[in-house]
């Protein structure tokens, strides 16, 4: 802005991550040349959502950890005027006024604007059959909602729980009741848990979840909840389940009813349709995070995505779009995902096979077995890698990963190379870091891109145990280095030499070994040979489970 010229007054609906980044980012690129004012219904300027698992199972002690410093620290640091516990109600686009209330005493108030940034977030949803105003069932949200569920368990008498909604949010807190002894399930509508994880990488997830004690009962949708008082039980379309506790954690909305009748366009969920600038259909009104439509980076299609860190990032580049700083648009998102769970850590970016092929990619994937540290170190560990990309231009696709190890790092790798949109050719020879403590030699998101390289060029047939639709017309080996399954016949290989005994050439042939490396190698020498029809089972017995439960 020029000197002397009207101060822009920017007023902000919603505060959490990206209301609060998009204030404290706009005040240092514009300084006295804006007057900017946060309202917001809650009564906390920003916290930690992601905290809240960790503070029911004792990980995070304190209650204050939850929240980023007051609303008066924040407005403070960030030299902007913020207000809680004011609620939105109407948008007057022509006026330029947003009218409100304040809830402690239901009094009208009023904000004008020059610019206004939505950034009202979302909330739970609540099939209206389980609003049954019954004790101990709880949405899981914000600190004040922890805090109830803690209450509660601290109170005792809650021997069983059950979570409802399988996505990182109910699964996280499944474990942390279970850690706190308590008898906990899952029960979701969906064939399984974890959206955008491909259905198998989902399912062996859901069986570590059962070996933790933790039974995930899929494809079933709760009907109602019964109990005098408080809830006893849950009736689903095809059992009943005893419960002490219910968290209801089966998705969110956008907050945006407010915005009825104002002209603002949204999508059919509520959420508000930007262009990469943040802009709605009105030049002077903007919308981030989880109430805003943004555009999938890999597909390009819109999606719309509830994260605090997309919020974050979002809110970063909608101040610099009001600004007048922004040098490009927001590239979209990933769908990045990452949870810890007490044996395995999982995550994901990008597109895995099944929504590749879904959304009309000829795509390929692979999926490998490798240690996270050298074989030597102690505490090595295997990461299940599944990589996907497309057939034709190589372009990678995304990555899912399931390990007890640093899995961010390999889910962070991907993420850099699809915003760039970089092909498994320009990312084969990128120089990792490597040291015993930290990676195999050859690096493991490596062996991956190698992997796949080698199946889109036709030196490696293979799928998993269930991709490749194994049944008895199949002679299944055992090329281990050490036997892993007794009841196969192990054919080591440095032992084919020509034709296998008693194995024709025209056999069809699955290769197992516990991670992937031996299958593979004794495939290429198996074709090397005179065989055609020889496949390697993708990660070995260390994922396909199936097949040592056959064997059994």
């Amino acid at each position: 802005m020029q000197a002397g010229s009207k101060r822009m007054k920017v007023l902000i609906v919603g505060a959490a991550a990206g209301g609060t980044k998009v204030g404290a980012k706009l005040k240092r690129e514009l300084g006295k040349d804006a007057e900017i004012h946060i309202i917001t219904k809650s009564d906390y300027a920003a916290y930690h959502a992601c905290a809240i698992p960790f503070y029911l199972n004792g990980m995070v002690p304190s209650f204050d950890s939850l929240i980023d410093g007051s609303p008066e620290d924040y407005a403070a640091i960030a030299d902007v005027e913020l207000s809680t516990g004011i609620e939105a109600v109407k948008l007057d686009r022509t006026s330029k006024t947003v009218y409100a209330t304040e809830l402690k005493t239901g009094k009208p108030v009023f904000f004008t604007y020059d610019k206004l940034v939505i950034t009202t977030g979302s909330r739970p949803v609540i099939p209206p059959a389980l609003e049954t105003g019954l004790q101990n069932v709880f949405v899981l949200r914000e600190p004040d909602d922890a805090v109830r569920i803690k209450a509660a368990i601290d109170a005792g008498g809650i021997r069983r729980a059950a979570v409802v909604g399988g996505g990182i949010v109910g699964v996280q807190v499944a474990a942390a009741l279970s850690s706190q002894g308590i008898r906990t399930c899952i029960i979701g509508s969906a064939a399984h848990i974890l959206p955008g994880f491909d259905a198998d990488m989902a399912d062996y997830i859901e069986n570590q979840l059962s070996e933790l004690g933790i039974p995930v009962l899929s494809g079933d949708a709760v009907e109602r909840l019964e109990g005098e008082g408080k809830v006893e039980k849950l009736r689903t379309s095809k059992r009943a389940v005893k419960a002490d506790m219910v968290i209801l954690a089966a998705g969110v909305q956008p907050n945006t009813e407010w915005l009825s009748g104002s002209g603002i366009i949204t999508s059919e969920n509520g959420a508000v349709i930007v262009d990469d600038y943040f802009r709605t259909n009105d030049p002077d009104i903007y919308s981030c995070g989880d109430c805003a439509l943004m555009k999938n980076k890999v597909t390009g299609d819109a999606q719309w995505t509830s994260s605090g860190s997309l919020a974050n990032i979002e809110g970063r580049l909608l101040a610099k779009a009001i600004s007048g700083s922004a040098s490009h648009g927001f590239h979209g998102v990933l769908g990045t995902d990452i949870l810890s769970l007490p044996t395995i850590n999982a995550g994901k970016t990008g597109l895995g096979i099944d929504e590749a092929k879904a959304g009309g990619f000829d795509a390929e994937c692979v999926t490998i077995t490798t240690d996270d540290k050298a074989k030597y170190y102690p505490g090595k560990a295997p990461y299940i890698i599944r990589m996907v990309a497309e057939k034709s231009s190589r372009k990678l696709l995304g990555i899912q990963v399931i390990g007890k190890g640093n899995i961010d790092k390999l889910i962070d790798i991907a993420a850099t190379a699809l915003t760039l949109g970089a092909t498994l050719d320009q990312i084969e020879d990128t120089n990792f870091a490597h040291a015993p403590a930290f990676s195999t030699p050859v690096h493991p998101f490596a062996i991956a891109v190698y992997t796949l390289q080698n199946k889109l060029d036709g030196n490696l047939k293979g799928g998993t145990y269930q991709a490749l639709n194994i049944d008895d017309s199949w002679t299944i080996i055992d090329a281990g280095k050490t036997q892993v399954i007794p009841q196969l016949r192990h054919v080591g290989v440095q032992s084919v030499n020509g034709q296998v005994t008693d194995i024709p050439f025209d056999s069809k042939v699955a290769i197992l070994c516990a991670g992937g490396r031996w299958s593979y190698l004794t495939e290429d020498r198996m074709r090397r040979y005179g065989y055609s029809d020889v496949h390697s089972i993708e990660g070995g017995s260390v994922f396909n489970y199936e097949i040592e439960n056959k064997y059994k």
